[in-house]
């Protein structure tokens, strides 16, 4: 289009409606050129070029047919710029300077829209500014995957609306904000806290998915304000998702940890660096003097920094355990490779087929399911292991949907379908599986298409078969000429493994320790069996809480504050192993500090040799290696582990344990508008159909969850595309906290009256 040869000749055309990742709408006409032997000015965004053609996008005609344009638009207008959210950066109010006139020729009442209820996150208050652009439309429709806004009435009654009674409630809704140019949906969490010119920009990394996302995030007054994408093609594209947007919310809440804590007969007092750090090095070299250095263990979550993670490895080594990890939802170790995409991300984005297993896709990685979205739109097929049926919003090609127990062998189905389809001999032991026409349809699939991807989800690592399921689906690739790759959790999930902060052979909390040091865990709602991890921790004669919020009081010895992502510096490494820096975006709150100088503190109090850093870019270097941080020759997706075939079918009543997007780390629960959601209401116990006739459990019933010292009392509902012996109940939930293992049997029953 006319529009796009300007933009790659640095031409700028003015426009409203025109965006370079939606579709041609063409309704603002701010774009109007004039094309010579044309009639009459065209809308740049829509007129496709040809060989000779000739435009002008500024010459009297051209700029003549902008300015009215722009006229039309303000004739409806509101003149609310001093109080308008979008006001400094806003579209219209730039174009009206080069285009407007000084003053309208139009006397008429303008016209009024009634303000809509969009949900917590998207403000739809001022819907008399909008100029009909349609971008938050087709944002929904061709980008988040659902149509959560359209146009209805015609002429200038039209206007821009959710559906009847619904609100928007994708993970991806945030996106519209920046996309509309006028001050017409803005954002709730943010909206008259600050103004535009007011706020200090700094570039930053998400700390949650393993996408990485890039940030800008914007601060006032030394708090953290807002946050919008950096644009970054090979990552995040100019999008992000609502958890990387609105999170922020959850660094400035009552419970931060401000001030080092010890508890003292029974009670918590508040003490200086100085003292609580002594407290602990006293404390651990005493547990290892009496129990041994194997009675110390550390434990930290993925959303942890390079640096942070670094330096506990190497603390805890240096104190002579090996017992430090962050696979808290992890079930199987015996897995030898490090897990990660297996490709870029761009060309995960150009897949033409992908086999996904175990992942609860959308609410996971919100962006790579988008990057999916669009293949899946120009032809690519996507075929599904999973236990829920979940709506991914695209075209799922095959689905092979049964319970996690079942997850092998239907892998080894498709294992023997893949054989067969390529006349070659199924591995040993395979011989008596009988492949499904599903299992079948996926082989053919894989076998078909060129840029091919098999990957393993988030459910799929954590799962009690992990290692047998990477060694059929690596079976699976190498045959079908796929790459093999994992979503990976976290933020830093790739990190931790290069960090060499992953050295347990068994789930974390399995063996009681006699010391925990806990960095950025809430082992409750992180863990995979939370009933065993409470237990350890309450036998612990040590229990050392590094984290921005006060949390685990009951089990916590000594609470140390450390900076979120925000107020520190640091490294991920994302799912395609790309490493990237970041610098605080502000100063720590109080007495908290950066964790990586807490640790190089309490390694210098300790006596360890190797602690002498004076920036985390120090700690950085010595991980990575000074100049490029390229980590590829340290990502392995080849295991050794032995392919190994199943029949097994599900016996019993078991557990499908899903992570809520806006539960999955610290920070993000305790965002106050994201836990206004629909995906952060209280988990409800979802049973199957048969299920639930076998109980007499009727949708909205109450039943009892047991699992075993512990049991929840959910609310039921029934969902008829569930496997017929699976319960789900999601995790990393207060309310389900008291339950056991994320996968496993589980029991049910209809709770009495009053129960």
């Amino acid at each position: 289009m006319v529009m796009d040869a300007a933009n790659k000749l640095g031409t700028y055309i003015p426009h409203f409606c025109y965006h370079k990742k939606l579709s041609i709408a063409a309704n603002c006409r701010m774009c109007l050129v004039e094309v010579e032997k044309a009639p009459k000015p065209l809308p740049a965004c829509a007129t496709p070029v040809s060989a000779g053609m000739i435009v002008h996008s500024h010459s009297d005609k051209a700029v003549q047919a902008q300015k009215s344009v722009m006229e039309f638009l303000l004739i409806n207008h509101p003149l609310d710029c001093p109080i308008c959210d979008q006001g400094g950066e806003c579209q219209l109010q730039d174009l009206a300077v080069g285009y407007g006139k000084g003053e309208s020729r139009y006397e008429e009442d303008k016209r009024v829209v009634a303000p809509k209820d969009a949900g917590p996150l998207v403000s739809m208050q001022e819907m008399a500014r909008c100029i009909q652009c349609t971008r938050c439309v087709r944002f929904g429709q061709e980008v988040a995957g659902v149509m959560e806004l359209g146009m209805i009435g015609r002429g200038e009654h039209s206007e821009i609306t959710a559906f009847v009674g619904q609100t928007v409630n994708s993970e991806m809704s945030g996106n519209m904000i920046d996309l509309c140019p006028v001050g017409a949906l803005t954002s709730k969490p943010f909206r008259y806290s600050a103004r535009t010119w007011e706020l200090s920009r700094r570039k930053s990394v998400s700390p949650h998915d393993g996408l990485g996302a890039n940030l800008i995030v914007q601060v006032k007054g030394g708090k953290v304000k807002r946050v919008l994408p950096l644009e970054n093609d090979a990552v995040n594209e100019c999008w992000i998702s609502d958890k990387d947007r609105f999170s922020y919310e959850g660094l400035d809440t009552t419970d931060r940890l401000t001030q080092p804590m010890l508890k003292q007969g029974g009670e918590w007092k508040e003490v200086d660096w100085q003292t609580a750090l002594e407290y602990v090095a006293h404390g651990l070299k005493n547990i290892r003097h009496e129990h041994g250095a194997n009675a110390l263990a550390a434990v930290a979550t993925p959303h942890s920094t390079l640096e942070e993670l670094h330096l506990l490895q190497k603390l805890v080594r240096g104190m002579g355990s090996d017992s430090v990890d962050t696979r808290l939802r992890h079930t199987d170790f015996s897995s030898d490779v490090t897990p990660w995409l297996g490709m870029s991300i761009t060309e995960f984005g150009a897949l033409n087929r992908a086999f996904v297993i175990g992942s609860f896709l959308r609410k996971d990685h919100p962006l790579l399911a988008t990057r999916l979205r669009t293949a899946v739109k120009g032809g690519a097929k996507l075929s599904l292991l999973s236990a829920t049926d979940d709506d991914l919003l695209m075209n799922v090609a095959n689905k092979l949907i049964v319970a996690p127990s079942e997850w092998l062998s239907a892998l080894s189905q498709v294992v023997v379908a893949v054989a067969k389809a390529k006349e070659v001999a199924a591995p040993a032991g395979f011989e008596g599986v009988q492949a499904s026409d599903a299992a079948a349809a996926i082989a053919a699939s894989l076998i078909s298409g060129e840029n091919k991807g098999v990957f393993l989800g988030n459910a799929a690592t954590q799962h009690p078969q992990a290692a047998a399921l990477h060694a059929a689906a690596q079976w699976i690739a190498e045959q079908t000429g796929a790459k093999l790759g994992y979503l990976t959790e976290a933020a830093n999930t790739v990190g931790a493994y290069i960090a060499n902060a992953n050295s347990g052979k068994a789930p974390v909390f399995t063996e009681a320790k006699s010391a925990y040091v806990l960095l950025n865990a809430e082992p409750e709602l992180d863990a995979h069996n939370p009933q065993a991890a409470i237990a350890a921790l309450n036998k612990a004669e040590m229990v050392v809480v590094l984290s921005p919020f006060k949390h685990g009081m009951d089990y916590a010895d000594v609470l140390l504050p450390v900076s979120p992502f925000s107020e520190t510096s640091g490294t991920f490494v994302n799912a395609e192993g790309r490493a990237q820096s970041f610098n605080a975006t502000v100063k720590p709150l109080l007495e908290t500090r950066p964790a990586w100088k807490v640790l190089r503190v309490l390694g210098n109090i300790l006596g360890l040799t190797g602690f002498d850093y004076d920036t985390s870019e120090a700690v950085r270097d010595e991980v990575l290696g000074a100049g490029v941080f390229d980590v590829s020759a340290k990502l392995n997706n080849v295991s050794k582990v032995a392919l190994a075939a199943s029949t097994a079918t599900a016996t019993g009543t078991e557990r499908i344990a899903d992570v809520p997007i806006y539960f999955a780390d610290a920070i993000v629960r305790r965002a106050e508008s994201l836990q206004k959601m629909g995906d952060s209401a209280a988990p409800k116990a979802h049973l199957s159909t048969a299920l639930a006739q076998q109980l007499g459990v009727a949708e909205g019933d109450r039943v009892k969850v047991s699992q075993g010292s512990g049991s929840a009392i959910l609310v039921a509902t029934v969902d008829a595309k569930l496997p017929a012996n699976a319960v789900r109940v999601a995790a990393a939930h207060a309310s389900t906290a008291a339950l056991g293992s994320m996968f496993g049997s589980i029991t049910v029953e209809k709770a009495g009256e009053g129960k």
